[in-house]
């Protein structure tokens, strides 16, 4: 045995007759490794067999009973179901469309159809094939009774998944219009109003938009899913589209000029004429607009403009573009002498007129962040 300067380590040789006998008891492992492998992939095939096995058998039992159950009479809810889920275990599901389907064809006379045909119309949504799910859930809507099973009616459960595959607003309005007029027990009425108030909206019948709005306000205790300010901001809504609105200018540049006069001359009359009698807030930066404080209608900005000398930026500020803009001032208070006048064009669509002026719409105090 050789010492090795450079590492500090022995090399040590091996006889060949060693490295032989281990070169075996490494094969006989990984034979033995492989064998066991192979143990649990045939067993575990036999286990998805036996459960294959089992499954047919429960399948066949189920079909049993139902044709029993069909050579004297119509086939009970309770079977007809356990096949149809029997058959939507498995992989293709082309099986229990056309068992459901003939069902319905069959015995055309059967309460339960409404229930099959959404069963129908589930699996066609499932693969995008929508509009064909939709004939499946408006047959049941339409040309069946409905049916309460499960606290669940069939005729709610129609139009609810209908909801999910329309065409258009007009479409879903009827819907919506509906399930409030028929079913109001078994829905949200005010969650209700507030959808069917955003497709009015989109159909463009603004004033049945305002009035279910109004509906979904007398819901205190509503919420919309994933808006969390939409109470705040359809009461925002209703309250401009209810003003006169004879504050808006259709240029910024020429309402901001008449603004900078009014701060200039001290003239208060004047400049409580530019601000929007609907929704002005004033607040601080870190405020938000949902922010009870932030509007303050008492707020008298004619104090503090009869005892500054207020000044104002020749330009708007840099963070202003096309749908909002800042003027910074100066000179209002010791406390806080700096404020930004912001204003925001006007979204509005129902009326033409109005929609895309401007409007003064509040104050932000302090330095802008």
């Amino acid at each position: 045995m050789n010492s090795n300067p450079q590492c500090g380590t022995r090399s040590i040789a091996f006889p060949e007759e060693f490295r032989y006998h281990a070169r075996v008891i490494r094969s006989a492992l990984i034979g033995r490794v492989a064998g066991a492998l192979l143990l649990l992939l045939v067993a575990f095939g036999c286990v998805r067999q036996v459960a294959s096995n089992d499954d047919n058998d429960v399948l066949t039992h189920l079909l049993d009973e139902y044709r029993s159950q069909a050579a004297t009479g119509v086939p009970g809810f309770s079977v007809v179901d356990r096949v149809a889920r029997a058959y939507r275990g498995r992989e293709d599901k082309s099986h229990m469309v056309a068992f459901l389907s003939s069902h319905v064809q069959r015995f055309a006379t059967d309460s339960n159809n409404g229930t099959y045909l959404i069963y129908i119309g589930d699996h066609y949504k499932e693969i995008g094939a929508t509009e064909i799910a939709r004939e499946y859930y408006l047959r049941s809507l339409t040309r069946y009774p409905k049916l309460v099973r499960e606290e669940a009616d069939t005729h709610v459960a129609a139009l609810n998944r209908l909801l999910t595959v329309a065409g258009d607003a007009e479409e879903r309005i009827g819907y919506y219009s509906e399930l409030l007029e028929r079913f109001e027990n078994y829905v949200d009425p005010g969650r209700t109003y507030y959808y069917l108030a955003r497709e009015y909206e989109r159909a463009g019948l603004w004033d049945d938009a305002y009035d279910a709005y109004e509906r979904f306000l007398a819901f205190p205790e509503t919420d919309i899913p994933g808006e969390p300010d939409a109470r705040r901001e359809i009461a925002t809504k209703l309250s401009f589209y209810e003003s006169s609105r004879d504050w808006t200018w259709r240029e910024l540049e020429a309402l901001v000029a008449s603004i900078k006069s009014a701060l200039w001359s001290q003239n208060t009359a004047a400049l409580l004429r530019h601000r929007a009698r609907e929704n002005f807030f004033t607040m601080s930066w870190e405020q938000q607009e949902s922010d009870v404080n932030s509007q303050i209608p008492s707020f008298d900005i004619g104090f503090f403009l009869r005892r500054s000398r207020v000044r104002y930026a020749e330009q708007l500020d840099l963070a202003s573009n096309a749908r909002e803009a800042y003027l910074r001032t100066w000179g209002w208070s010791h406390r806080i002498p700096t404020w930004y006048l912001y204003f925001r064009r006007v979204d509005f669509p129902s009326d033409p007129e109005i929609n895309g002026t401007w409007e003064w719409a509040g104050i932000y105090f302090g330095e802008a962040l």
